[in-house]
């Protein structure tokens, strides 16, 4: 005969209680919505609201000078009137070194990046790949002035500087290295802005690696591949849309990157096909003359800073571009 006790028969739910909790719930519902929409439009009314600003305030250049003269214009002449536009604006020697700059820069430091993320992810025992993984984060912390300072007084006399000697010595007789070898300039700014951009690019892309599908590499090396096979084959296919992303990351900081590059450009005004030859990029001459620029200097300044946010724009509407022609043909969804 059992000896337990019947349970208790358990109150019934308060219908009333039920219905405030639901109606707390569609009331939630619509706070949240509302807010996050605000959030997402606040971004979006704070970028207009800076084109709108720059672009007004840049308008007598572009007025006297034409949008494409502006911006394909060669001199750069700024005049000293308070209500007028007098001097003769050209930004393309600006323009030309901040592509070339930011191109080095991202020529050199991508595939490094790939090939850290690779290694840490894939290659190296546990125990390095940690230490070294917040060692790569960390370098992401040093402040720009830091590299422009270590570029200039170390790194560039002891270790560039030989080195572009060498490359002049052996390929001067093409374009891209005629010399005189100057010490600063493009190539110069484009190294110590890849070691920059390095670090981001790197965290970015090993964790994009670091979640492709165990399966998907399981099965590569049970039909035979190598290592290198399904590296190649299976993990970077897969990861491309997170590395374009990680590029273009870091070719937004190369384009705007201001401290570092006005060090070791050279800040001339004028502009050439030799990675040896000094020039500015925009960044850094808006950097170099803002703060004793006259009122009409400042308005050119404006139009530099227009120009700079269209190039941006346009860069990364093109890596768009390819990432979702590419990913027709890989099936890999764009970014």
């Amino acid at each position: 005969m059992s000896t337990e006790a019947p349970e208790a028969p358990q109150a019934p739910e308060d219908p009333q209680r039920r219905t405030l909790q639901s109606s707390r719930g569609r009331f939630a519902d619509p706070i949240f919505k509302w807010t996050v929409a605000a959030c997402g439009t606040t971004v979006l009314v704070i970028l207009a609201l800076m084109v709108f600003r720059t672009t007004t305030e840049a308008w007598p250049v572009f007025a006297k000078e034409g949008f494409f003269g502006f911006l394909f214009g060669q001199t750069w002449d700024s005049g000293g009137s308070r209500t007028e536009i007098t001097g003769t604006y050209g930004a393309w020697p600006f323009i030309y070194g901040t592509l070339v700059t930011a191109t080095i820069a991202i020529a050199i430091a991508l595939p490094l990046a790939i090939m850290v993320a690779v290694y840490l992810t894939h290659l190296a025992p546990r125990r390095i790949a940690k230490p070294l993984s917040y060692t790569v984060e960390l370098l992401a912390a040093v402040p720009s002035v830091i590299f422009g300072l270590w570029g200039l007084h170390w790194f560039l006399p002891n270790v560039m500087r030989p080195f572009f000697e060498l490359v002049e010595s052996t390929l001067g007789w093409f374009f891209l290295f005629e010399g005189p070898v100057r010490g600063v300039g493009y190539f110069p700014a484009g190294i110590v802005l890849a070691i920059m951009i390095l670090p981001i690019m790197t965290a970015i892309i090993r964790e994009v690696i670091a979640v492709q599908p165990l399966e998907q590499q399981m099965a590569g090396y049970a039909l035979g591949s190598t290592r290198w096979e399904v590296i190649t084959k299976v993990v970077l296919p897969s990861s491309f849309s997170g590395i374009v992303a990680a590029s273009m990351l870091g070719l937004g900081r190369a384009l705007g990157e201001t401290i570092a590059v006005l060090m070791l450009i050279g800040g001339s005004q004028s502009w050439g096909a030799s990675l040896f030859g000094t020039g500015s990029s925009m960044a850094s001459h808006i950097a170099a003359t803002f703060g004793e620029s006259s009122p009409e200097a400042r308005t050119g300044l404006m139009a530099i800073g227009v120009a700079l946010f269209l190039v941006t724009m346009i860069v990364n509407i093109l890596a768009r571009v390819i990432v979702w022609r590419l990913g027709q043909f890989t099936g890999d969804a764009a970014v």
